[in-house]
């Protein structure tokens, strides 16, 4: 048994809204807010990384929590973007808590990284006590803001997420998950070392629309749930369309689809946590309905977790 024990964020302080992206990617700013929902993103500062974002994100994520990094038994870190082949970013999020000596585990997966660290922490919890998941993207340096990379570039911002999870105790019990692969596609959206983020936007969608909706349901049906019965649904914030579609697919109000794709874009494996501690600080009171986590990423990987009011179900 697995608790959430809370979540945390950080966003770097510059913004870039839609006037100052459109005359990069020759375009209209009304067009860039009409064709993605977003409004504005966040751009990383030239000193900031993956690892000091996502040790600024944990810091926050402990502190709501009322814990300490001395609390914490394992750190996954998700990220496609940290800036060395090897090491990833983990080691140094441990480092810059202060907890040396920690295992600290890398995944480098783009947009469902947080996803899989969600599932993964929920099965360690029990042997390592408290595991610190971070999500941490600094996505901005890895597209080409030029009008031929413009369907690519538009969508994605910086920032870092993370959630302490626990073997004791939380104000949601890790009840199931469901992930899943498939490399068939995995051309679809990739980086390759030596060239900008490559994305065939209509593949990655057409995937997404379907595979996201049926694997949420999946996991609804062997827990005996309804899409009625979720009060909220927290999902890698890729694009409006995407969330939009998936939430008529899933047969649930749009409404319970968290979003905060306007103030943000796509951050990539950092997004799912960052509108999860958004949507924990709206709704501070004690847990009444099941949440759904889910994402669809490179790979392509996707997949959903279920949480639930502790001894809310058998």
């Amino acid at each position: 048994m697995a608790f959430l024990r809370g979540f945390g964020c950080y966003l770097p302080a510059r913004v870039v809204d839609n006037a100052e992206l459109a005359p990069m990617v020759g375009a209209d700013p009304a067009w860039l807010l009409h064709a993605t929902g977003i409004d504005q993103r966040r751009f990383a500062a030239d000193g900031e990384t993956v690892s000091s974002l996502g040790t600024e994100a944990a810091r926050d994520c402990l502190e709501r929590c009322r814990a300490t990094a001395g609390e914490v038994g394992l750190v996954i870190a998700a990220s496609g973007t940290g800036e060395y082949r090897f090491p990833g970013p983990a080691t140094a999020i441990a480092r810059g808590l202060g907890i040396q000596g920690v295992p600290a585990i890398d995944l480098p997966m783009a947009s469902a990284g947080s996803l899989f660290g969600l599932s993964l922490a929920g099965g360690l919890a029990h042997q390592y006590g408290n595991v610190l998941v971070v999500g941490s993207e600094i996505m901005s340096r890895v597209v080409r803001l030029e009008p031929p990379s413009r369907d690519t570039a538009i969508l994605f911002g910086d920032g870092a997420g993370a959630c302490l999870v626990s073997a004791a105790d939380g104000f949601a019990e890790i009840r199931d998950s469901l992930l899943a692969s498939d490399g068939e596609f995995a051309e679809a959206l990739r980086l390759c070392l030596d060239a900008p983020l490559y994305m065939d936007g209509r593949t990655i969608i057409l995937h997404a629309s379907r595979k996201l909706p049926r694997a949420i349901l999946q996991l609804l049906e062997r827990n005996r749930l309804q899409p009625y019965d979720v009060g909220a649904y927290i999902l890698h914030q890729a694009n409006l369309n995407l969330i939009t579609r998936v939430a008529h697919a899933v047969g649930a109000p749009e409404s319970r689809f968290f979003r905060n794709l306007a103030r943000y874009g796509n951050t990539s494996s950092a997004s799912m946590l960052i509108a999860a501690a958004e949507w924990r600080a709206g709704s501070q009171e004690k847990l009444a309905q099941p949440v759904v986590f889910a994402a669809f990423g490179a790979g392509l990987n996707w997949g959903a977790v279920l949480a639930v009011p502790p001894g809310a179900m058998p």
